[in-house]
C-alpha cells in the first residue's frame, strides 16, 4: 500500500518541528522554576494554571506557524531569507544555551521571580499568559523557530507541512502541561544537575535543527543564482 505524499510530508515535518519545538521551550528545565513562581498556590490550582498555560502556548506556535510566513511575504521577505536568518536565530540560541544553560534559566527567572519573589497575584488566573505563558514558555525564541520552520514548504505539501508541525506544536504543549501539573515530583526526581543535562542535550539537538534550516536557505539562495545564469 502506498502512503500518500501529504502523509509523509506531513509526517517529516512533524520529525523536524517535535524535537525543534521541544528543546526551544524546554518544559522540564522550566518546570522548576514554574514550581518557583506558582509554588504559593495549591497543586489543584497549579494543575489548572499549567493546563491554562499549555493551552496558551499552543495558540501562540500554530499562530506563529501558520501566519507568521504570512507576515513576512506581506513584507517582502523571500523564504530562502527567512530560512538563512531563522536558521541563524535557532543556531545562535542553541549555542548559548548549549554551552552556559545555567544563563538561559536565570533569564527565565527574572521573567517571573522579581525582588527574589514570584509575580503574583490575587486570582492565578492573572498571571496564566503573562509572564507564564509569554514570554516565559513561548517566547520570542520559540516563535522564531516556529516561523523559520514554517517556511520549509511553500508548494501543494503546504497545509500538510503545516498540520505536520502544528500537531508537533499540540504535542509540545500537552508535555508543557504534565511537566508543569507534575513539576513538585519532576524536581525531586531530575534536580538541578538531571535538569541542565537535558537542557544540553537539548541545545545540541537544536543546533543541528537550526544548521539545516541555514543550510536550506543558503542552497535555495545558491540553485536561485545558478538558474539565473542559464
Amino acid at each position: 500500500m502506498t502512503i500518500p505524499d501529504s502523509v509523509l510530508i506531513a509526517r517529516d515535518s512533524f520529525l523536524l518541528a517535535f524535537p525543534a519545538l521541544f528543546s526551544i521551550v524546554n518544559p522540564l528545565g522550566a518546570s522548576i522554576i514554574f514550581l518557583q513562581a506558582a509554588g504559593a498556590h495549591t497543586p489543584t490550582e497549579r494543575a489548572v494554571l499549567a493546563r491554562t498555560v499549555a493551552a496558551y502556548s499552543f495558540i501562540l506556535l500554530v499562530v506563529s506557524i501558520w501566519a507568521g510566513s504570512v507576515v513576512l511575504a506581506f513584507f517582502g521577505v523571500s523564504v530562502n531569507a527567512l530560512r538563512v536568518s531563522g536558521g541563524l536565530v535557532v543556531a545562535v540560541r542553541a549555542w548559548t544555551m548549549l554551552q552556559s544553560p545555567e544563563v538561559s534559566e536565570q533569564k527565565r527567572q527574572k521573567q517571573v521571580i522579581q525582588d527574589g519573589q514570584p509575580v503574583m497575584s490575587p486570582h492565578w488566573n492573572d498571571i496564566a499568559f503573562f509572564p507564564l505563558t509569554m514570554p516565559f514558555t513561548v517566547g520570542p525564541g520559540s516563535i522564531s523557530v516556529a516561523i523559520a520552520l514554517s517556511s520549509g514548504e511553500s508548494g501543494r505539501h503546504f497545509f500538510a507541512y503545516e498540520g505536520g508541525m502544528s500537531v508537533a506544536a499540540a504535542a509540545v504543549s500537552v508535555i508543557v502541561w504534565i511537566a508543569y501539573a507534575y513539576a513538585e515530583r519532576l524536581t525531586a526526581m531530575l534536580g538541578v544537575t538531571g535538569t541542565r543535562i537535558l537542557s544540553r542535550l537539548a541545545a545540541l539537538i537544536l543546533l543541528t535543527i537550526g544548521v539545516q534550516i541555514l543550510a536550506g536557505g543558503i542552497l535555495g539562495f545558491a540553485t536561485g543564482f545558478y538558474r539565473s545564469l542559464h
